[in-house]
This record gives C-alpha cells, structure tokens and sequence, in this order.
C-alpha cells in the first residue's frame, strides 16, 4: 500500500460554502453520531417481530444486536485510524454512504444469514464513521467555549442516542414494520453525505500505514470473548465450547498486544495509557457502558413481557432518559470550566449507581411510574453529566496527529464495554433465571392445564405470572451487578483521576503549559 501524500494547502481549506457557519457543520456531525448510536438499540424493539419473520432461534436471535455491536467496537481503531491518513472528512462520507448501503441491505433482508451480513457491514461503517465525526469537532472548532459546546451537544447525542432508539424502534415497528427501523436511516446518510463537503472542511493527511494485523487480532478476540459469555450463559461454565471461546480470545488478545508493542504505527498507540488521566477515563467509560447497555435491555424486556407494553409504549417510557442525559451534558458543560472534570466524574458515577440500585428493587407487582421512571432518571443524570467529561478528558493534550485514534479508543471502550459487559449481565441473568425456574416449575405444573404443559415441553419457556416471575429475578439481579460496575467507575475517577491546572485553563480557552501532564 502507498503512503498517501499530505494535501496541499488549497485541499485543506474551508469549502466554498461557509455562510452558515459552525452551526450547519455540528449539525452534520451530531446526525451522523445520533444515527449510527441510536442503531445500537433500535433494533431492541424488533426483535421479536425479527425473529418471527426470519426464523432466527433464541441464541442467534441475540447475534442481530452482536453483529453490529461487535464490528463497530471492534474497528472503530482503524476507523480513527483512517481519518487521520486518508482525511477526516472523505472518510467521513465514505463511512456514512456504507452505513446506509448496509442498512437498506438489512432492510432487504430474506433470512437470517443475510441480517446478520448486513448488521455487522453497518457496525464497518459505524466504524469508520464515527471517530472520525468526534475527530472532525476537533478540527472544526477552536479551543475553549465554541469546543466545549461543541463537545456538549455531541455527548449528549451519544449518551441519549440509545432512548432515542428505543422510541424510534417502537414508532416504526408499531405503524410500518421491523424492516423499517433499517430502512430509516438510508436518507439520513444521504443527506449527511450531501452536506458533509459542503459545511465540514477536510482536515490534513498524516502519512502512515494502517494497522490491519492488530485490528483483526482485536475484532475477532473480543468476538470470542463475548461469545463465550453468551455461550455460557446458555450452556454453563464447563462447557467445551465456552472454554474454547475463552481460550482463543485470551490468545487473540495476548497476540493484539504484542503487534501493538512492535509496530511502529499502532491502531492502539499504547503510550497514550502512560497517561494516568486518559487511561483512567478509559477504564471508567467501560464500566458505564456495560452498565448503561445493561439497562437499556432489560428495562425493555421487562416493560414489554411484564408490564405488557406495546412497542411504542415501550419507546415512548424511555423517552424522558433522553431529555434527562441532555439535562447532565448541559449542566456539565457550563460548570466544567469553573471545577474541571474530575467532580463531575465521581457524582456522576455515583448517581449513576443510585440509580441501578434502585432497579433492583423491581419485582413482578413493579409498576413504571412507581418503580421504573425514577431510578432511570437518576441514572440519566449521572450519564450526562459524565459523557462529556470523559470526552474532554480522552482528548486532553493529545498531539493532532493521534485525535482520529484517541477518539476512537474512547468510542470503543464505550461499544466494547458494552458489549461485554451486556454479556456478563446476560450470564448473570441466565443463572438467575435457571434458579427461580426450578422454583416455579412445580408450582406451575400443578396448576397447568394439559395445553399449557405440552407447550412447556414444547419451548421450556414458563408462561405469565410463573415467567414473570423468572424473568423479573433475573433482572434484579443482573441490575447488582451492573450497579457494581459504576461504583467501580466512580473508585477510579475518585482515585485515578487527577486534574491539572493546565486542563481547566483549557476548559476556559486560555493555554496551559504544553506539555503538561
């Protein structure tokens, strides 16, 4: 592969069209980061429209939320990687136009087999699209106030992408149908695709090589990591596949690893964990997103199998996270200056973390007002409050050069994080649920109808109230663990964190020492 050459000043100039000014520009980012976050979970609502539709079994049926997930985490380094070679906004476009080609092949869809291809294609172009869209704000805007409301809309777009999701997935499944919740995103890319040239200026090219090895290594390790979870919580711990799973992700990471020590250009510059703050922000946007994909799925398994929501109820009960998370974002954005990140880091977790433990308490006579609604908008607040000052801390005092793969770790601690964490909770979850099975079960047969038991032999699924039963011990306690997480979260912004004088001089536009840190 040749080395592309920097652009010439005249390439890297604003476009023609610039009247609008910043406004049209973030506007164009913001879409492309709200689109490709909210498929995380719009899918959620579909599923058992899907699985009716295309045949899928219980255990590939999880695999439509998987494929995405996983691709997108997986590549989002090379993504960031290729803005910073190939030019941020050409990637930009090139990532968008994917997405949406991969999203009206998902629409397309006849069997399961062509889903799955298409949903991990829409994680490829989520890759490549989004670090180079939170990249682009850097380049786009100046330092200081214009940046940190820049950086403040594009926190709150990702962190209330997933409700939004939810009640988009619910609107299009109840008035169209599931093939709609793909086909709703091809003239979204279109038009981004449109206006990107013309409102987003192209940023320089850097010479170097991409990472194919380590991105591999990477994507198909943590592929394997989270099968193994899913795997288990479906077939127990010692099961040979399981441990195999296991066993090949622990290889294929161990390999990463050692590829990103002896390259010389790295899609995971490892010397940006030497710094204590960035390394930490990291760890902390792990355990928020195995929390926060947590709850979003079985919040919407409870509301719809328990509470009996339709679709679009179940949308439309999430909808206040969304306005809650951009309630955070906005409240930290305009005190960050005055305190810097680290408060904002801790009382987020923590509020995060009532929250969750608040869900614990749910049972089958929970109500959504009673016992859903509260505890959700406490966890929101906490996660607006501390998207936006993990964002401003992953790309403190990072050379322009490394922007593209800075922010594409952060993004992909956040999709990795929930990934994996989604599967430690479903583990959890399993082995809840096994256990108060084999409690209800004789209850159940004792009062069961002939119909009823042969259906049960049939599927092994429980009906309501015995299955409501199961399915809300299940929650309650994948919910403690995921309590767990941010309280973990919260110990390393408590301990780890440390901010410096030069970060919020940053935060109020002046200029620390450079270097610092």
């Amino acid at each position: 592969m040749s080395t592309p050459k920097p652009t010439t000043p005249a390439r890297t100039a604003a476009p023609k069209r610039r009247g609008d000014g910043n406004g049209i520009a973030l506007l164009v980012i913001a879409s492309c980061q709200l689109m490709v976050v909210l498929d995380i979970t719009i899918v959620n609502i579909a599923l058992p429209q899907i699985q009716r539709s295309l045949e899928f079994s219980t255990t590939t049926l999880s695999w439509v939320v998987n494929a995405y997930t996983l691709t997108f985490g997986g590549l989002l380094l090379l993504g960031g990687r290729a803005g910073d070679i190939l030019g941020r906004r050409r990637v930009f476009v090139f990532g968008v136009l994917l997405f949406g080609l991969a999203s009206l092949l998902g629409g397309l869809a006849q069997n399961s087999w062509q889903l799955l291809a298409a949903r991990a294609l829409q994680g490829v172009g989520g890759a490549i699209a989004s670090p180079t869209s939170l990249a682009l704000i850097s380049t786009t805007f100046t330092e200081g106030p214009a940046r940190n409301r820049a950086f403040g809309v594009f926190a709150a777009v990702s962190a209330g992408g997933g409700a939004i999701g939810l009640l988009a997935g619910g609107v299009l499944v109840e008035w169209l149908d599931w093939r709609w919740v793909f086909f709703v995103n091809v003239p979204i890319a279109v038009l981004i695709a449109f206006a990107a040239p013309r409102h987003i200026k192209e940023s320089e090219r850097h010479a170097g090589h991409f990472d194919l090895a380590g991105a591999l290594t990477a994507t198909v390790g943590m592929v394997a990591l989270v099968y193994g979870f899913i795997r288990a919580a479906q077939e127990g711990w010692r099961d040979p596949l399981t441990l195999a799973s296991f066993g090949a992700a622990i290889v294929l990471l161990g390999v990463f690893i050692l590829v990103e020590r002896r390259s010389r250009q790295p899609i995971t510059p490892l010397h940006m964990f030497a710094d204590r703050n960035r390394a930490g922000t990291y760890a902390i946007m792990l355990c928020l997103a195995a929390a926060m994909f947590g709850m979003f799925f079985f919040l919407t398994l409870f509301v719809q199998n328990v509470l009996d929501f339709s679709p679009l109820q179940a949308g439309l009960a999430f909808l206040p996270v969304s306005a809650v998370i951009a309630v955070g974002a906005g409240l930290a954005s305009q005190l960050l200056p005055r305190f810097g990140p680290k408060p904002f880091m801790v009382v987020g977790s923590l509020l995060a973390a009532a929250g969750l433990s608040w869900l614990t308490l749910t049972d089958v006579h929970s109500t959504y007002l009673g016992s859903i609604l509260g505890p959700m908008l406490v966890f929101s607040l906490g996660m607006g409050m501390m998207f936006i000052s993990l964002t401003l801390m992953a790309l403190s005092n990072v050379e322009a050069a490394e922007t593209g793969a800075a922010s594409g770790l952060l993004n992909v601690t956040q999709q990795v994080g929930g990934s994996l964490g989604l599967s430690i909770l479903v583990t959890v979850f399993g082995t809840a649920s096994r256990n108060e099975a084999e409690k209800q079960v004789p209850a159940f047969l004792s009062r069961a109808n002939p119909l009823e038991k042969a259906e049960f032999a049939r599927t092994g699924q429980l009906p309501p109230p015995w299955g409501h039963e199961v399915l809300a011990s299940g929650v309650s306690l994948a919910f403690i663990v995921a309590a767990a997480f941010t309280i973990l979260a919260a110990l390393i912004a408590l301990f780890a964190i440390q901010v410096r004088p030069s970060d919020i001089e940053r935060l109020k536009g002046g200029v620390g020492p450079p270097g610092a840190g």
